[in-house]
């Protein structure tokens, strides 16, 4: 994948009818939408990376996220309902929502749209992350991704090679 940016895949992964939706619910156009995405997406990747590199709880379990996405999806009986569900993305929804109002807030401010509306922007724009995740997490894992269990399982192993390198494909973000 050239550099596609992660904004340009959401936006496309959300698709007219979805971006529309955002625009009526923003009082705008669909310009006005995809410019309010593209600044919502950029704001919560920045605040996953800057999380996944953290050597706190919250940088544990932002790598535990992303390691529960880069993981195969479970097949037959065992993903209906039980841990394999939402693409593998139940702890990055998780993460995603805790993200949701300080980002909120911040793009409100730079934007003028109140954070309740932003808000609700994002918890359509969740889902459509997560896809973003997996299939980009899918494409990276041929190209040397590290094991799930590896980095993210429990010590420091934040950026320089496997984590970090997978963090900057997903996430469209330049290497440490």
């Amino acid at each position: 994948m050239s550099e596609s940016s992660f904004q340009d895949d959401v936006l496309g992964e959300l698709g007219d009818d979805k971006l529309t939706e955002i625009a009526g619910l923003l009082g705008t156009d669909t310009d006005g939408a995809r410019a309010t995405v593209a600044q919502t997406v950029g704001a919560m990747t920045g605040d996953l990376q800057q999380k996944a590199g953290a050597d706190d709880d919250d940088g544990v379990a932002v790598r535990q996220a992303f390691a529960e996405v880069t993981e195969p999806p479970l097949q037959g009986v065992a993903t209906l309902g039980g841990v394999g569900g939402m693409l593998s993305g139940g702890m990055m929804a998780g993460v995603l929502a805790k993200l949701a109002k300080p980002v909120a807030g911040a793009v409100s401010k730079k934007t003028g749209i109140p954070a309740p509306t932003i808000s609700r922007v994002i918890e359509m724009l969740i889902p459509v992350l997560l896809a973003v995740f997996a299939r980009r997490a899918a494409a990276g894992k041929g190209a040397g991704a590290p094991a799930a269990g590896g980095p993210a399982a429990g010590g420091p192993a934040r950026a320089g090679g496997g984590l970090g390198d997978l963090l900057g494909q997903i996430l469209g973000g330049g290497r440490k």
